[in-house]
């Protein structure tokens, strides 16, 4: 607790941030800084890796965080499927058959999205006061008493509850995980580092994927309650290792901990003598340039000038998730059943999809250091929206087993270039897109967005597929394809490319008004600060 107090105390800074005049007119600090940065745009990937292992494992260990928010997704989408939850929760629909009502199909996936609502917003304020790292700790601590909820739930009224409840620190964890990763680690790092947030939504499914298979032919209440049982195999390590972790030393700096920051750099990064001094001095550099630009961070100021624009992007990097595929690959065993296969099939397919899934994250954190954001969003989603037109073709056509498989092998398709291009690349681009002082309260509220976003597109998408909605199956395509076609274009004229670009060099170009398709070519000399 001793860090509360010296975040008050320490350099007699106030809890609205710190100022530091004098970096821009120490030419010694500013040499130093611009050596730091030289250093990170010429670094490869795997130099950086090896200089910065440390911060590789931090940052994957924040991210993992995530994992706790997909298991839940998933596991929820697989609730739907599970023969015993649909006997005891669900309405007959045909002779033994029995399905979810859709009103309460989408309550189980909205609640835990409005409890992370709240959570997001919260997660800004809590952590630009207390810092990542004590606020992860709360939402550990949170989960951990919020999972008792739904493990005990006896109703489907209770555990819409208990997932609204897991929701708020799945908000904390969310909205601080791509800010955290991208901060610690340097600029060869970022793309690969926070697209680990796309894996840990794998390994999160994997294990819903394995869990529910194993217990898809029980006939009683274990079927769903071990499954949410294994949520507490997550927190409690992850404590342990979050409190061992150091806090971002970009926070430190703006809190106006010098001291810490500087031993937080020496704890993440390169051993060689002179290079955490100049890293330190390049954080403040960056950091006094925006704090002249704006002061100290406020919610509000996510919406003025050239900060609003960032904003957009952010907002629309994350709700555009939502609308190219990923709503099937989060409800894939449902859709592989509406599709025509058998349920225990089903099952297994979605177990083979989320192993696939994982090898396209593992895929995609190469492709980062290769390719350009911009040129990763826009292919992904291009081919993503060519093959949900093709399933809905495939849906509409005369149906045999041939197009019934046909149907499931394109859903598994459009889940694999989901995670290896939109899913993780979408994270980068969060993560970079905001200013460094207002990093904390734009990611929350990006976040945000994508909820308000999902939570409608959760219950078109269980009307479309739930044979007590519009049973379209396949035909779902035609809705994801046409989203995924308007995020394109989207995408293509205000995107702008950010890979290899530092923060400074980032502020320089949004603050220039640079027009996004302009980005990649535009020249920002090592010594501007405005």
């Amino acid at each position: 607790m001793a860090s509360f107090q010296n975040d008050e105390k320490a350099n007699g800074v106030k809890e609205t941030g710190a100022f530091h005049a004098e970096v821009l007119d120490d030419k010694e600090v500013l040499n130093n800084a611009y050596e730091a940065e030289t250093r990170e745009q010429e670094m490869g990937m795997w130099e950086a890796v090896k200089s910065y292992p440390w911060a590789c494992l931090w940052a994957f260990i924040m991210c993992f965080t995530i994992v706790m928010e997909s298991f839940d997704m998933f596991l929820n989408g697989n609730f739907v499927a599970l023969g015993a939850f649909r006997r005891k929760y669900g309405v007959m629909v045909a002779a033994g058959e029995f399905s979810i009502p859709t009103k309460w199909q989408s309550a189980l996936f909205q609640s835990g999205q409005c409890g992370a609502f709240v959570g997001v917003f919260l997660a800004g304020p809590i952590t630009n006061r207390i810092g990542y790292r004590w606020t992860t700790i709360l939402g550990l601590v949170l989960m951990i008493l919020t999972i008792l909820v739904s493990f005990f739930a006896n109703s489907l009224t209770l555990l819409v509850v208990g997932q609204a409840l897991e929701g708020i620190p799945w908000g904390f964890f969310i909205a601080n995980s791509p800010a955290y990763a991208s901060e610690i680690v340097p600029l060869a790092l970022r793309g690969a580092c926070t697209a680990t947030l796309q894996m840990s939504w794998s390994i999160g499914s994997i294990i819903v994927a394995a869990a529910t298979y194993s217990y898809n032919q029980r006939n009683d209440q274990w079927a769903w309650r071990v499954p949410i049982a294994l949520q507490w195999i997550f927190p409690v390590p992850l404590l342990v290792l979050v409190w061992l972790s150091p806090e971002s030393p970009w926070w430190l700096i703006r809190r106006g901990r010098k001291e810490e920051a500087l031993r937080s750099i020496k704890r993440l990064g390169s051993k060689r003598e002179g290079n955490n001094e100049e890293t330190l001095a390049m954080m403040e550099r960056t950091v006094e340039i925006e704090a002249q630009a704006g002061g100290s961070p406020k919610l509000t100021d996510l919406f003025k000038g050239n900060d609003l624009r960032r904003t957009l992007i952010t907002c629309f990097m994350y709700m555009s998730q939502n609308f190219a595929g990923n709503l099937i690959a989060n409800q894939a065993t449902f859709f592989f059943e509406q599709a025509g296969i058998s349920p225990d099939f089903a099952f297994k397919l979605n177990l083979i999809n989320s192993c696939l899934q994982f090898i396209a994250n593992i895929v995609s954190l190469p492709l980062t250091g290769w390719f350009g954001r911009r040129t990763i969003y826009l292919w992904g989603t291009a081919f993503n929206a060519t093959m949900l037109f093709i399933l809905g073709v495939c849906a509409t056509v005369k149906q045999t087993s041939g197009t019934n498989y046909a149907q499931a092998c394109l859903g598994i398709i459009i889940s694999f270039v989901y995670a290896g291009t939109l899913g993780p690349i979408s994270y980068s681009i969060i993560s970079e897109t905001s200013s460094v002082r207002l990093r904390a309260l734009s990611t929350g509220v990006g976040r945000a967005a994508y909820y308000v976003a999902e939570i409608p597109m959760i219950y078109l998408a269980s009307k479309l597929l739930n044979p007590t909605g519009w049973n379209l199956a396949g035909k779902c395509g035609y809705v994801w394809g046409s989203t995924a076609v308007i995020c394109w274009v989207a995408a293509y004229f205000f995107l702008p490319e950010l890979k290899g670009r530092s923060y400074r060099e980032l502020d320089i170009l949004f603050n220039r008004k640079t027009p996004a398709r302009q980005f990649k070519k535009t020249i920002i000399d090592v010594k501007d600060n405005d």
